[in-house]
């Protein structure tokens, strides 16, 4: 096990503010390892904020950024496919912040875009966007479990490997991280009006920031 922290962020999309809030309250440093649960991009009001705050976090801990469903949408539209499904999930907003047009997004932000990775994991926990397939190895996962499936309906049984997982894309509406003993569920739903949240893993404090930067911790 690496020294240091094992951080988790979940869902950002597009609240520069509360990241900033929140990072300056995290303060990850370079014994830190920091996850990020995807989607960063849509629906929230300073996309490229978001990313530009993403990207400095390279030198400053190991940082591993997670690809979201927001982020593979957005990939579609870079080759013309699937605009308009976009446009209706939050892909006006991203455009906005990047002044209207895809060809307007800096070349360090598609790089960073290009280096997030599908899953990640530890000696004890996994972390993916938005669910697992409970019986299958992490690197055979099904791109619509892995990305678009949501935990809101059925908790899935512990994976094989015995890891905890955290988890993403299902927003919590009260702003709250839902802890099961097997699973987690990150998303606070910080761009309607909740929480963004980070949490350590291993001692289990947490902060939350909002679009105001507003800061609350345990």
């Amino acid at each position: 096990m690496p020294p240091g922290r094992t951080l988790v962020i979940g869902d950002i999309h597009g609240c520069s503010l509360a990241l900033k809030t929140l990072l300056e309250a995290v303060q990850p440093s370079m014994e830190d390892t920091l996850v990020t649960l995807g989607d960063y991009v849509d629906r929230g009001p300073d996309v490229a904020g978001v990313v530009e705050l993403l990207c400095d976090l390279a030198g400053n801990c190991r940082f591993i950024p997670l690809l979201g469903n927001h982020e593979l949408m957005m990939f579609q539209a870079f080759k013309g496919m699937q605009t308009g499904f976009w446009m209706e999930c939050g892909g006006r907003e991203t455009l906005a912040s990047y002044g209207g047009k895809l060809s307007n997004i800096p070349a360090h932000h598609l790089a960073f875009f290009e280096n997030c990775l599908q899953y990640h994991e530890t000696e004890k926990e996994f972390f993916v966007h938005a669910n697992y397939d409970y019986d299958l190895p992490l690197n055979e996962q099904h791109e619509e479990v892995m990305f678009w499936q949501h935990v809101n309906r059925q908790i899935p049984p512990a994976h094989i490997s015995g890891k905890r997982a955290f988890v993403g894309h299902t927003p919590q509406m009260d702003g709250e991280i839902k802890y099961f003993e097997h699973i987690v569920l990150m998303d606070t739903f910080c761009f309607g009006g909740m929480w963004l949240s980070a949490l350590d893993v291993h001692s289990g404090k947490c902060w939350q920031a909002n679009n105001f930067g507003d800061l609350r911790s345990d």
